[in-house]
């Protein structure tokens, strides 16, 4: 069966209009919507599937070495998400698997896998299962306490789902050599540069914290402007400077003030307390660090000229992942081959192929363009030719990827 990648488009579109309606995708998982999207996509794929401990659905095709190269993505969305996110991955991923099982016996054997639940939009746990199968699971017990909007626990949820929470770890990514995914960007880089496709250099590191301004409340009509310690003015300041460190730092850094929460948070007083939520984002390890370093450093500095005070603790962090050389260069030659010219960026989202090559597996990702840079909303899209263009990239890093990997035996 010869590579066809409209089909790709039109049973994106199938699957838009069977898991969809008027407000966007509605495909979220641990939800019959998102059941009903995963019995559609093994319909489509002419192989048996295998469900893992985590949820993760698994298609194999074997080959003549039992070393596997991996091709994965999501089918949940957002609520009202856009019909290209994750699903644009796996059914890109069906098409591709068709020619391969109809042409025989591969070099090495080829897995599709759909993640269960990369989103995290019920429970807010994003990249379930893929951190499950990469053994970078560590949080049972805090998920154990996870409740849904409706009050609904994630351990009970899971189970209707025939999946134990105890046992999700338990999942694996078997004989995996190594990892492909497609993705559109979610950005606006390749629109900016008017190109359709890109290869993933990895993906940025995080870190993110929550820091509180503490100055005095005051009453708003009889404290003069200079005798005031206003917490939000530290906010306020920090916010643009934010701006600034990720100026002076380029090469993608982005920082992101993302939420003031300001007390007594009444029109007549002077602000006592300011909460801020701080998001700072880059590729390169000792880069993000210094970033750190410099938003610290700013904030005692805004903290002393407003005579306040200033505390910061950390709420999350990860490294930079950066994905394998090989598989980058063999992305780039797939992307030259259908599209001409290739661009290479990082990716500010987090993906299921983070958790992946943390495991240690060679990973690599491409992007097709994203119009207006839009995702999350169901006014994502990326036009059908460049759709069509990702499909053959992913399906020429697909047979590289193959015979990379049978070399390597």
């Amino acid at each position: 069966m010869p590579l066809d990648p409209s089909r790709t488009v039109a049973e994106l579109r199938e699957l838009q209009e069977l898991t969809g309606d008027a407000d966007g995708a509605q495909r979220v998982a641990w939800t019959d919507t998102w059941v009903r999207a995963k019995d559609w996509l093994d319909e489509k794929v002419p192989l048996e599937a295998e469900v893992d401990e985590a949820g993760n659905q698994w298609w194999t095709l074997p080959g003549r070495s039992e070393q596997a190269v991996l091709i994965g993505g999501h089918i949940d969305s957002v609520p009202n998400g856009g019909w290209l996110d994750g699903a644009l991955n796996v059914v890109a991923g069906v098409e591709v698997m068709r020619r391969l099982a109809e042409e025989g016996e591969p070099a090495a054997t080829v897995r599709l896998v759909n993640w269960a639940d990369e989103e995290g939009a019920r429970f807010g746990r994003s990249l379930f299962g893929s951190s499950a199968a990469a053994g970078s699971m560590a949080d049972q017990e805090e998920l154990r306490a996870r409740r849904d909007a409706d009050g609904n626990s994630l351990p009970d949820v899971l189970a209707e789902h025939g999946v134990d929470l105890d046992k999700a770890s338990e999942a694996s990514l078997g004989n995996a050599a190594a990892y492909l995914e497609l993705h559109i960007e979610q950005g606006p880089v390749l629109e900016s540069l008017d190109l359709p496709l890109g290869v993933v250099l990895g993906t940025f590191g995080v870190e993110r914290h929550q820091i509180t301004f503490r100055g005095q409340a005051a009453h708003a009509g009889s404290t003069p402007m200079d005798k005031r310690r206003d917490a939000l003015a530290g906010a306020a300041k920090l916010e643009l400077e934010i701006r600034e460190i990720a100026k002076r730092t380029g090469a993608g850094a982005v920082c992101t003030m993302g939420s003031v929460v300001t007390k007594p948070g009444i029109v007549t007083s002077v602000v006592e307390t300011a909460q801020c939520l701080l998001d700072q984002r880059n590729l390169d390890a000792a880069t993000l660090a210094s970033m750190l370093v410099e938003a610290k450093s700013a904030s005692e500095r805004i903290a002393q000229e407003e005579d306040i005070e200033v505390e910061w603790e950390r709420i999350w962090q990860i490294e930079p992942i950066l994905f394998d050389d090989d598989l980058i260069e063999l992305a780039d030659e797939s992307i030259r081959e259908v599209a001409e010219t290739s661009h290479r960026l990082p990716s500010g989202p987090l993906h299921d192929a983070a958790e992946v090559a943390r495991a240690g597996v060679p990973t690599v990702m491409l992007f097709v363009q994203s119009l207006r840079g839009l995702s999350h909303t169901k006014l994502e899209d990326t036009k059908e030719e460049h759709l069509e263009l990702a499909v053959h990239a992913l399906d020429r890093l697909a047979g590289r990827t193959i015979a990379w990997v049978a070399g390597r035996l």
